[in-house]
């Protein structure tokens, strides 16, 4: 249960940085929710005959979306949420810059691979500094203190 703990719980961060989270969590979690629901539609061929995943990476990139979007929004296994988003954020990443030979940015409002890469980021965020204590993993799992790094531990000793 320590492990879970750890893995779920949400770290102590300042209110204003806690309400940053949930600010972040609920608009791209409804960004995620409502892409993910037009693939959930088709799981398993949401790409289409030329699509270049199998039925099963497909039906994964769609539950992670609009699962993933459901659980960021309610900050419930948010750091799993962002772990499944990130991966189907690296593959639609590579996929548009190997594949489609897309820009960082569109200048037309074709194909890029800047959403890609700041949902990529989001996903890191939300890995690394966990749902913040406006989530329904901190009710579940409360909260913990990160350890302080040596360093910091170092320099609070008398000289």
């Amino acid at each position: 249960m320590k492990i879970l703990k750890r893995l779920f719980a949400a770290p102590r961060h300042s209110v204003h940085g806690d309400a940053a989270l949930l600010l972040i969590r609920v608009v791209v979690g409804i960004a995620f929710v409502i892409h993910g629901w037009a693939k959930a539609q088709n799981p398993f061929g949401w790409m289409g005959p030329e699509g270049f995943a199998p039925g099963i990476f497909q039906a994964l990139a769609a539950l992670s979306e609009f699962g993933g979007g459901m659980a960021w929004i309610v900050g419930l296994l948010t750091r799993l949420a962002a772990l499944g988003i990130g991966c189907t954020m690296t593959v639609a990443f590579l996929s548009q810059a190997i594949m489609a030979g897309a820009p960082f940015v569109s200048k037309t409002g074709g194909p890029a691979l800047e959403l890609p890469a700041v949902y990529f980021c989001v996903a890191i965020l939300l890995i690394a500094m966990g749902p913040g204590r406006f989530s329904l993993d901190r009710l579940v799992f409360g909260t913990w203190q990160p350890s302080a790094p040596r360093e910091a531990q170092w320099d609070r000793q008398p000289k």
